[in-house]
């Protein structure tokens, strides 16, 4: 991929008007050293970078961004005023100067010319959107799973990232974890024979989950959508984009209610069971390809006027090489599939889960030695350390955006199904299309709300 060398840094922003103190969600100090003071990295070394979106998941993005100490935050941007200046004020904290800017239009913030790079945390339904402007403005990406909302969308987003010689991140999947990442190497070296069988569980958000304010279950429980006044603190047009339009309610801007409305995110199918269907597509070698055949079925609310994503699904897909791929999601248990990853061989098996949680038969597999001269996978201390350096070398990040679509794809495939449930469904991975097949093909595509488009 040819890409563009990165410029020197430019000098730090002159202060930004400074703004009405406010409670952080920020605990932690980082020390000067790791913020390139006390003469660790000179300012022309650092990257510069922008965050867009920071609620729950962005602030995690910034703190972690905000330790590397080759890293110079420059702005951050979000549709909630309360939220935007937290970030913002936490950043000029750390760096004891105002040299973070505040933006409610992302369209400012990758327009500058003194920004690198941005990670995009914004609502799924905004994600390719945001980094389709990013990238033509020439920006590096670190972009939040899951990636989109269509395929074709996705698509889109890998051929501008790719024209433009973009680095692109995607971010967080579960590669950093030497349990996940021994289990795929087991696979791929023919430990457990010849590879039949992958099966990913996954918690559907549905109830018996974990502990939110609202009680354990993620759904809203609204059985009538009441219309609220918009807080004055919300541009609330912003933080719809393209979705349609819809009248605020409270319960629709809460994490985690938003995760189950179809209009801002495709669900766990794609925001949970993407960290599993990664590692599948890794342990399994087919990260630039996938199936070749899908075929799923889905439950789907009748008690809820706002979150209308499934509350369970099983998805069954086939591959070119006959090995079979299940994704269930459900809850309380996850009745059928542990929750976890299971790749099943015909000399045994192995089965991985978050925190390093390995089990195997025979269990002599887990003390298997990857020999030097098999297939060792990539091995990195941090998915921001790794992006930071790609910036710097031009070199491909653990997940890259040809990796991310085809991540994304499969998580797609499987909502697709179940749009079109108890049929099967034929995909032509090399294409990237349903042969013959204008029902499925039309679920590819997303309306946009006017004014939004994909194209510039």
């Amino acid at each position: 991929m040819s890409c563009k060398p990165i410029e020197n840094r430019r000098q730090f922003l002159k202060r930004a008007a400074g703004v009405a103190s406010a409670s952080l969600a920020f605990p932690h100090i980082v020390p000067s050293s790791a913020l390139g003071r006390d003469g660790a990295v000179a300012p022309s070394d650092r990257v510069t970078m922008g965050f867009i979106g920071v609620g729950g998941m962005g602030q995690e993005y910034l703190r972690a961004f905000i330790y590397q100490p080759d890293v110079q935050v420059l702005a951050v941007c979000d549709p909630n005023r309360w939220r935007r200046e937290q970030a913002q004020h936490f950043v000029n904290g750390q760096y004891n100067k105002q040299v973070c800017a505040a933006h409610n239009d992302f369209r400012e913030l990758v327009a500058r010319p003194d920004i690198d790079a941005v990670c995009i945390a914004s609502l799924d339904s905004w994600h390719v959107l945001h980094a389709l402007a990013a990238v033509r403005a020439g920006k590096d990406l670190s972009v939040a799973k899951p990636l989109g909302m269509s395929i074709d969308e996705i698509k889109l987003l890998r051929e501008e990232t790719n024209r433009h010689g973009r680095v692109f991140q995607f971010v967080r999947l579960m590669r950093t974890e030497p349990g996940f990442r021994f289990a795929c190497e087991l696979v791929r070296n023919g430990r457990i024979g010849k590879l039949k069988t992958i099966k990913v569980g996954v918690h559907s958000g549905a109830g018996g989950g974990r502990d939110w304010p609202e009680g354990d279950n993620e759904r809203s429980g609204v059985a009538k959508i009441e219309p609220e006044p918009v807080p004055e603190w919300l541009d609330y047009e912003m933080w719809l984009g393209p979705a349609p339009a819809a009248p605020y309610t409270t319960a629709r801007l809460a994490y985690p209610h938003w995760f189950h409305v179809s209009d801002y995110s495709l669900g766990y199918v794609s925001g949970w069971a993407i960290h599993l269907i990664d590692i599948a597509q890794w342990g399994h070698g087919t990260e630039l390809t996938g199936p070749v055949e899908v075929s799923g079925t889905a439950v789907w609310p009748h008690d809820d006027a706002l979150c209308d994503n499934p509350t369970s699904w099983d998805v069954h897909y086939e591959y070119a090489d006959g090995v079979r791929l299940q994704c269930t999601g459900s809850s309380p248990n996850f009745p059928g599939v542990r929750h976890g990853v299971t790749f099943e061989g015909s000399e045994g098996w192995v089965f991985a889960k978050w925190g390093n949680v390995l089990e195997a038969q025979p269990k002599s597999l887990l003390e298997s030695k990857i020999g030097p001269n098999e297939i060792h996978l990539q091995v990195i201390d941090s998915y921001e350390k790794n992006f930071i350096e790609c910036v710097k070398s031009r070199g491909r990040t653990i997940c890259p955006i040809d990796v991310a679509v085809r991540d994304d794809t499969v998580c797609q495939l499987g909502w697709i199904s179940f749009k079109l449930q108890n049929r099967k469904l034929k995909w032509d991975p090399e294409k990237e299309i349903f042969p013959d097949d204008p029902d499925a093909s039309r679920l590819m595509k997303r309306t946009l709300r006017s004014p939004w488009r994909y194209e510039v």
